[in-house]
């Protein structure tokens, strides 16, 4: 690279750092308590969080996620995914992750934000001829990592100026998150983001899965009824949606069970066997051993262990951002 080129990458690093450090600032001010702030742009969340927390088990929705300080630690099946302000992270199709901080002190506390992403929008764009990318032949993880762009910090930024302006956010916060839908498509992985927002693709088909397994998670899952309804063959069902989700529409299906199991013990909705039969389990020996295999301990422990986590402010149940 010659001088040119090495002084025009470090003016560019130089920038993001710069975006960065105010992104900080304002997600401090704007949310200047623990926890997660939804704002008064309603896809916009702010969090701030002053310790490392426990690991976190919920069904993320699309998003755009920014840290502007400190780190996160997503789990996706068995896939790990780290980020910090160098990256960003974008879910582009509902997946069951487990997420926790990992750097986080009252001095530097953990601050992000997450951006609820709408499809629709991002088809839309498409369509206008606005948001042109490569398209991908075949669907990728519904879940990935980038690094962050100067472009893409400015249009993030003057989104949560917006909060400073209450009477500008109806007309400008629109205008603001088409710009971050541009420039998430335009990106290196911005194929899987146009993928689920057209109906034709292979992609758009695992989604119907998706809301299909959601919907009757409770219900036993027959793989030849799903695989109808979503207009795929069973083999075809199989091979794009493990793609996508990075798990087995089986193995889908009992995450959301287990979740859904573990919120109601949570919210001491019945016993260990009541909470396993409501999310449709007919046995409670295998739901226990099916929960202590995902979080780690059996359900009664567990749960003992998220409200002692939970009155010191470190546990999370059910919140992604």
């Amino acid at each position: 690279m010659n001088n040119s080129g090495s002084m025009q990458e470090a003016a560019a690093e130089q920038a993001v750092s710069l975006q960065q450090v105010e992104l900080a600032r304002l997600i401090a001010q704007y949310a200047a308590t623990e926890g997660i702030h939804q704002t008064a742009i309603a896809p916009l969340y702010l969090a701030r969080l002053s310790q490392p927390s426990v690991p976190a088990h919920a069904v993320h929705k699309p998003a755009l996620c920014i840290i502007a300080q400190g780190q996160k630690q997503t789990m996706l099946a068995d896939e790990v995914y780290i980020y910090n302000p160098a990256q960003y992270l974008v879910v582009s199709v509902d997946l069951p992750v487990t997420g926790h901080v990992t750097q986080a002190t009252p001095e530097q506390p953990y601050l992000s934000l997450r951006l609820d992403l709408d499809p629709k929008e991002i088809g839309d764009l498409i369509m206008a001829g606005e948001g042109h990318v490569k398209k991908a032949d075949l669907p990728a993880r519904g879940m990935f990592v980038s690094k962050a762009n100067s472009s893409l910090l400015d249009a993030v930024l003057r989104l949560i100026q917006l909060l400073a302006t209450p009477q500008d956010i109806p007309v400008l916060a629109p205008l603001a998150i088409r710009e971050i839908l541009y420039r998430l498509l335009q990106d290196e992985q911005g194929g899987m983001l146009q993928q689920i927002a057209m109906s034709d693709s292979q992609a758009q088909h695992v989604v119907k899965a998706i809301e299909l397994i959601k919907r009757d998670y409770r219900l036993p899952l027959r793989i030849e009824n799903l695989a109808r309804e979503a207009n795929m063959s069973s083999s075809s069902l199989h091979h794009h949606f493990k793609a996508v989700t990075a798990m087995t529409p089986l193995q889908y299906q009992k995450q959301l069970r287990l979740q859904e199991a573990r919120r109601l013990l949570f919210a001491q909705v019945g016993d260990a066997a009541t909470a396993g039969h409501l999310v449709g389990y007919e046995s409670p020996s295998q739901f226990s051993r099916e929960y202590n295999r995902m979080f780690g301990s059996p359900p009664a422990r567990d749960v003992a262990r998220l409200r002692a986590a939970g009155a010191t402010g470190t546990a999370a149940v059910g919140s992604p951002a």
